[in-house]
């Protein structure tokens, strides 16, 4: 006769109820992050910081190029980090107008660029820019914080970023940016 090894009836049961146990805590998690969402905005770490040194050469023939000597002349300026190759960066493009004429003076950085697809990208699109920057290696782009593109910054009139947008600029996004405009003065 062979010996069954008993079981207890304590262990038997709490076998039987942990996996509706653990089903039940993770259905907890997923209604709870449902309705609480996690923070999406990326907190900077260049806001509060003046713009690094720079001077970029012309990114088309229409305007100049862009140099930090810019952003400190004593009014708030739009810095927009784009490129032509970017779709999103054509999404925003009439926000951009928007703001152009509220009479937001902005300025570009374009991102590893051709001249030729600079000027092709703001035939098709509008060109809101007072002077754009060609920035073939990213250096501005990586100095001041910027990740990716489109990307742009509200900077006060001593040179100070005082915010980042990330993404492109949407209708909705407006009036935000026109508020940190006015914050920055």
């Amino acid at each position: 006769m062979s010996a069954r090894p008993e079981t207890s009836p304590k262990s038997s049961g709490i076998a039987r109820w942990l996996p509706l146990g653990l089903f039940a805590a993770f259905l907890t998690l997923v209604i709870v992050g449902l309705y609480w969402p996690a923070d999406r905005e990326v907190a900077s770490a260049f806001i509060g910081k003046p713009l690094p040194a720079f001077d970029l050469p012309p990114a088309t023939d229409e305007r100049p190029g862009l140099a930090t000597a810019v952003f400190r002349q004593g009014k708030p300026r739009l810095l927009n980090v784009f490129a032509s190759w970017c779709v999103p960066c054509a999404v925003e493009s009439p926000q951009l107008a928007t703001l152009a004429k509220e009479g937001v003076e902005i300025d570009g950085v374009a991102i590893r660029d051709r001249k030729d697809d600079v000027a092709r990208f703001l035939s098709q699109n509008g060109n809101p820019f007072a002077r754009i920057g060609k920035d073939d290696l990213s250096q501005v782009q990586l100095a001041i914080g910027s990740s990716g593109v489109p990307e742009t910054f509200v900077v006060d009139g001593k040179g100070v970023i005082r915010y980042q947008h990330i993404g492109d600029i949407r209708a909705e996004d407006v009036p935000l940016i026109l508020r940190k405009l006015a914050e920055a003065e």
